[in-house]
């Protein structure tokens, strides 16, 4: 037997069964460290063009050969990159605002968005109402019966849940309940062709009542408005903290 051999009789089924979950997660998270850097560097080139042709200049050669061999981004090309990275801004601020991981928000917004569609309504209405009725508490439960991320009582709507399975299974289920919170809310909108006054309906309140709920959840919708002015950056450091916890949830 030879010393080039010898490596052959090793199993390599148990060679790949040892590779430990944890071992593979830094594995990925390495290389999206590595991307991260790589488009940082980009971006900085890019900088220091745009800073030359903005003064005049010429752009220095060993720049400009980077900048025209540089392949185009990714995400740029990529079907749907501006709704991620419209998604990503909405979750980040939300994070950080009310202390939940990224990973939740990114898939609450998601969802939102989802349900915007399906019922004709603005997702930044429907996280707004979100984040004043629950806080982002998939299973917060008000002294009142009211449930879930968007605060719904089942009583009112069983008939809503009946085709998710039953109020009894889907109340706090996320998407369920979102998606039943903006059905109610789009009836409540249909029927006075008022937001104020789908918003007073929505949560139950009196007219000398309602002042204060609607002001927290249009003020909120403002905020989160005014989140997607500001034009997203490119944040890989974001999609590693994403990746890393969906990827350390499943071990």
């Amino acid at each position: 037997m030879t010393a080039k051999s010898a490596p052959q009789l090793i199993n390599r089924q148990s060679a790949r069964a040892s590779l430990h979950p944890r071992t593979l997660l830094l594995l990925v998270l390495a290389l999206v460290m590595a991307s991260a850097a790589w488009l940082l560097d980009q971006q900085a080139t890019q900088a220091v063009t745009a800073a030359a042709l903005a003064a005049g200049s010429a752009v220095p050669q060993p720049v400009a050969d980077a900048v025209a061999a540089a392949p185009a981004p990714v995400e740029a090309a990529a079907p749907g990159a501006a709704e991620n990275s419209r998604f990503r801004a909405l979750s980040e601020f939300l994070a950080k605002r009310y202390k939940v991981s990224q990973a939740v928000t990114f898939d609450l917004v998601s969802m939102a968005h989802t349900a915007g569609r399906q019922m004709g309504l603005d997702p930044l209405l429907i996280i707004a109402v979100m984040a004043v009725e629950s806080r982002f508490n998939p299973i917060a439960e008000s002294v009142a019966g009211a449930k879930g991320l968007m605060q719904v009582i089942p009583k009112y709507h069983l008939e809503k849940f009946r085709e998710f399975g039953g109020e009894k299974y889907a109340v706090f289920d996320p998407e369920t309940n979102i998606l039943v919170g903006s059905q109610i809310l789009r009836e409540y909108l249909a029927r006075t062709g008022s937001l104020n006054s789908a918003l007073q309906l929505y949560v139950g309140a009196s007219d000398e009542e309602d002042v204060p709920y609607i002001d927290k959840v249009m003020t909120e919708k403002q905020r989160l408005q005014q989140v997607l002015r500001i034009k997203p950056a490119k944040r890989p450091d974001v999609e590693a903290s994403i990746i890393g916890e969906r990827f350390a949830s499943a071990y």
